[in-house]
């Protein structure tokens, strides 16, 4: 199956406002065939799983991203217990990834222990299922790097990067993935954007962050999986490349990392 890759979206959750059969009948008119539904939490990640065993086409992850609990020692009770359940769901078969995990500092308060901790919980059962990881990181790179090179066989993707070259080559040295989603297309940050242009398209994945980040020239809408097909436009442009470029590497790459 050709077509393009959503390897990073929320049309699962229960408060995502669009009636779910025009999200995939407009998904497939944009020729956008696969998309990934990313759990954040415990239920989300139960959601996510449910929704992707449901539908054609779709696949899903499971894990806790730093806010996905409260950022206090209190989120650690019980960790062990709920560590095991996100490991049975991890087992089914629509499951491709641990995610999205990793660490975020840009809100405060927050407990950078409580995460690490939390973070380092998960990476290692992404390690003991042997599955990629889809990682957020924001404003946390020097303890992200730090953790996941304490552990071996890491591989994954950090999800919706919008940081400066440096942070770029660090993930890139240590063999990840880098999805782009529609802050790309409307950002007019040089750092960002000469980031952007640095990524190698061997390790370039495509993603919207439905319903987040909507893509110019929709911005102020509601994101969807079909706007998929706009990144991969504006990556086209950027680097005068075909639109069938992009979405033959991008989509080989999605289906190498995720084996869908």
């Amino acid at each position: 199956m050709s077509g393009l890759v959503d390897t990073h979206c929320h049309v699962h959750d229960e408060s995502y406002p669009l009636e779910r059969e025009g999200v995939f009948r407009r998904a497939r008119e944009a020729n956008v065939r696969r998309m990934i539904c990313i759990g954040t939490g415990m239920k989300d990640s139960q959601l996510a799983v449910k929704f992707a065993e449901k539908h054609e086409g779709v696949w899903a992850t499971v894990g806790t991203h730093p806010h996905g609990e409260r950022c206090t020692e209190e989120c650690l009770v019980g960790i062990d217990e709920r560590i095991a359940v996100l490991k049975e769901l991890a087992e089914r078969k629509k499951v491709v990834a641990i995610g999205e995990i990793g660490l975020d500092y840009h809100y405060k308060p927050c407990d950078r222990k409580v995460q690490i901790e939390l973070f380092e919980a998960q990476l290692q059962m992404a390690c003991d299922l042997r599955m990629p990881i889809v990682f957020h990181v924001r404003e946390a790179y020097e303890d992200f790097f730090a953790v996941i090179d304490g552990f071996s066989g890491i591989r994954g993707v950090v999800h919706s990067f919008s940081d400066r070259v440096e942070n770029l080559e660090g993930v890139l040295r240590r063999g990840l993935y880098v999805g782009v989603n529609g802050l790309a297309t409307f950002t007019k940050d040089v750092t960002q954007l000469e980031a952007y242009d640095r990524i190698p398209l061997e390790k370039l994945l495509l993603e919207t962050d439905a319903p987040y980040l909507t893509p110019a020239p929709y911005r102020g809408k509601m994101n969807e999986p079909a706007y998929v097909s706009l990144v991969a436009r504006w990556v086209a442009k950027r680097r005068s490349k075909t639109l069938d470029t992009i979405e033959v590497i991008t989509t080989q790459n999605a289906k190498d990392l995720f084996e869908i």
